[in-house]
């Protein structure tokens, strides 16, 4: 029966990824400029330096990269921080990773002149490292140590703090709010596969480490005291997922921006699919949240034809009906 379940689950993740692939031709075919499968093919077989041809090089396949990459990214993390804070509605933003990010980009800005998104990736990745270390510094304050109720105020309040200092400098600088109200959205338009370099070994990192302590995990969830009985070393699974949660959401920040609804909704709509054990859940997971930013991102591009919306607006007009959804059949009580 358990090796029927492993080959079951084996088929399904053959199945996600020809669906992770679909969505990437997609993405590559099909945008503003008249072009398809075909053209696709072309590109890279028969370039003939066509501008149709040179969209799709040049343009849509880092944007598609990236989508996957970012989405995969934030459904791992978010998956990894509803287990390490025991709290189903965690997500990338709950730690104040994206606040966090989005504060230092402003920064970067208004203080150090950066408009680049060289400099926006850069800024976003330092912003999102010093949350989440303030986050983990102020969770494990007290005689009581780290522990999820304290580490998921901690990342709340200092969330709330970094928004609206945000805010405050964007008030302060608001003729500069043009330059980065887009890439505070959410969007993977305009963005090269340079942004990618830089932070590939930290997604690889990230996600290896991650697929590492998923056994770990699951004797995590059964509770701690039970975890420590086991002999595990909580508190060092808990600085791994730390870890995680940093290299993956705040890779996925520096290349698109902050994203919001995808670490929160995959990890349920994994767990529904594949139950609790987390050797399958994070690959799930990883699977499914590369397929939903690809379709978010190609959704973004027509939605509102002919004007483009950041895919971080699409994601919540997908994201948040489905959410609802979730709450109403009681997904999220646990």
């Amino acid at each position: 029966m358990v090796i029927q379940q492993h080959i079951g689950k084996s088929i399904g993740i053959l199945i996600s990824l020809a669906v992770v692939a679909f969505l990437f031709l997609m993405s590559l075919a099909y945008g503003y400029t008249n072009t398809n499968v075909h053209t696709v093919y072309q590109a890279y077989f028969a370039y003939d330096g066509s501008s149709a041809q040179t969209v799709i090089k040049t343009m849509r396949m880092p944007r598609a990269v990236i989508a996957a990459l970012a989405g995969a990214s934030l459904a791992v993390s978010g998956a990894i921080m509803q287990a390490l804070t025991r709290n189903p509605m965690a997500s990338p933003g709950i730690l104040g990773i994206n606040a966090g990010a989005s504060l230092s980009v402003v920064v970067g800005m208004t203080v150090f002149s950066i408009y680049s998104l060289q400099g926006f990736m850069w800024m976003a990745f330092l912003g999102a490292f010093l949350a989440a270390v303030a986050v983990f510094f102020i969770g494990s304050t007290g005689s009581s140590g780290l522990i999820p109720l304290k580490l998921t105020m901690a990342g709340v309040v200092l969330g709330f703090l970094f928004s609206s200092i945000t805010t405050g400098l964007l008030i302060i600088n608001e003729g500069r709010l043009e330059n980065i109200i887009f890439w505070l959205a959410g969007s993977v338009e305009g963005r090269k596969l340079d942004m990618v370099m830089p932070v590939l070994p930290f997604i690889a990192v990230g996600l290896f480490i991650s697929f590492a302590i998923s056994g770990k995990i699951n004797a995590l969830l059964i509770g701690e005291e039970a975890a420590k009985g086991l002999g595990q070393k909580t508190w060092l699974v808990k600085a791994m997922g730390l870890i995680v949660v940093v290299f993956l959401s705040g890779s996925a920040v520096a290349m698109a921006g902050p994203i919001g609804f995808v670490g929160l909704i995959v990890p349920h709509v994994v767990r529904g699919l594949v139950g609790i054990d987390y050797r399958w859940v994070l690959p799930y997971c990883a699977v499914f949240g590369a397929s939903l930013l690809l379709a978010a991102d190609i959704f973004a591009r027509f939605v509102m034809y002919p004007t483009e919306v950041p895919v971080g607006v699409a994601t919540a007009a997908l994201g948040a009906p489905f959410f609802m959804y979730l709450v109403r059949r009681g997904v999220m009580k646990g």
